[in-house]
Parts: C-alpha cells; sequence; structure tokens
C-alpha cells in the first residue's frame, strides 16, 4: 500500500473536520464525500475562467443574468410538472406540492401551508379550497386549539398523489438535467443561501408598491 495516499486522506479527514464545526455536512462518509465533492469543484471554478452570459459584452450584469435564468428555469420546471400531472385531476404543479408538504410535515392550519409554498393567502386558499373539493385534504379541529382548524391529507389524497409519484421523481430528475453530484450538492449550498436571504423578506408581507425601495434600503450592498 502507498502510505502517502493514506497521509493525504487523513489529512483530508482532519480539513473535513475543521471546516464542518457548524455542520454543514453530516459527519460520517457521506458529508465527507458531499464535502469533498465541493471543495473539489470549488477548485476547479476558481482555476478556470469567469464564465459567459448573454449580453455580457454589452454590459449586462450578473444580476441579470441570475435573475433571467431562474426564471427560465422555474418555467422549465413547470412545463416538466405539467406534463407529469397530465391525464389526472391535478390542476396545476402547486395541487401536489401542497399534498406533499402535507404528508411529510403532517396537519397544518391553512396559513401555515400557504407559507411553506410561499404563495400569497389569496393564492393559496384558492389552491386549499379546490384540494378540499377533491376530497384530497379536510379541515378538523387542531389537538391543541380546538377554536383552530387544521388541514389533513385524506387517504384519497394519499392515493392521488401515489399514482402520480413515478411521474413526479421523472420530472424531478429531469430537472436536475446533466449536473454531476459535486454540481447538485453545490446547488443546493448556493440556493439554500438565497432561500434564507428572501424568505424572511417575503414573510413580512411587505407592500408590493415599497418593496424593493425598503430591501434595497436595508441591504445597501444591493446599490453596488
Amino acid at each position: 500500500m502507498k502510505y502517502a495516499i493514506v497521509k493525504d486522506v487523513i489529512q483530508l479527514l482532519e480539513e473535513f473536520d475543521a471546516e464542518n464545526k457548524s455542520n454543514t455536512y453530516s459527519s460520517d462518509v457521506d458529508g465527507f464525500k458531499a464535502w469533498l465533492c465541493v471543495k473539489e469543484s470549488s477548485r476547479l471554478n476558481s482555476a478556470g475562467n469567469e464564465p459567459y452570459w448573454e449580453g455580457k459584452e454589452e454590459g449586462r450584469s450578473l444580476e441579470s443574468a441570475i435573475s433571467t435564468s431562474l426564471v427560465h428555469l422555474n418555467r422549465y420546471a413547470k412545463s416538466y410538472s405539467k406534463s407529469a400531472i397530465s391525464e389526472s385531476d391535478f390542476a396545476t404543479q402547486e395541487d401536489f406540492i401542497y399534498l406533499i408538504n402535507l404528508k411529510a410535515f403532517g396537519a397544518m392550519t391553512k396559513m401555515e401551508l400557504i407559507k411553506k409554498n410561499v404563495h400569497e393567502k389569496p393564492v393559496g386558499m384558492l389552491i386549499i379550497n379546490r384540494l378540499i373539493k377533491l376530497g384530497w385534504v379536510e379541515q378538523t379541529d387542531s389537538e391543541i386549539d380546538k377554536r383552530t382548524k387544521v388541514i389533513n391529507i385524506t387517504r384519497s389524497g394519499l392515493l392521488s398523489l401515489e399514482n402520480q409519484m413515478q411521474k413526479i421523481r421523472t420530472a424531478t430528475n429531469i430537472v436536475a438535467g446533466n449536473l454531476n453530484y459535486s454540481e447538485k450538492i453545490e446547488l443546493i449550498r448556493i440556493l439554500d443561501k438565497l432561500e434564507k436571504f428572501h424568505h424572511p423578506i417575503f414573510s413580512r408581507n411587505i407592500d408590493s408598491k415599497k418593496l424593493i425601495d425598503v430591501v434595497s434600503k436595508e441591504y445597501s450592498f444591493m446599490k453596488n
């Protein structure tokens, strides 16, 4: 055995332990592999040239390219979701996302469910009412506070969800496209960072007329 390799692996494990104090990764082999993939991907990216984006020569900003790409990716994802629920009673992808959240996290109030899906109340209520009409969710009294109603997924809802899950999983896999494992891990970290930035702002329900002004004043770096 080449003991130099063992020495290098031990050194990497020491680096992993030192950099993972916040438990970003699980403290096991899977966590170490994920950390290693991201580390190698970051090294390769830093060694390469700055990527090209459409309009770069004309002065188009990084932020503009990112925003446009996110909008486009959302539309692509919706097209695959639409295909996944074709020939079913699901009207939109939001229907099954609401059911998936109820299945995963259990009963919750209407507003908790709407906020979890990052919707405004009117839109969320339309989706919930449609699911109630289909018999896929039901309202019951909260065990904690009888004055409060909570939403539960029904047996019919679970069955409808299960009947479409294979197509939904396939659509999900397609959305991830040709990214390799390390790229997926890195993308999750980046998207999670954006999510943690935007979600608290969204949760404040700032009037849309004032939203940009409020956020740009509170986060001065956005003016740069």
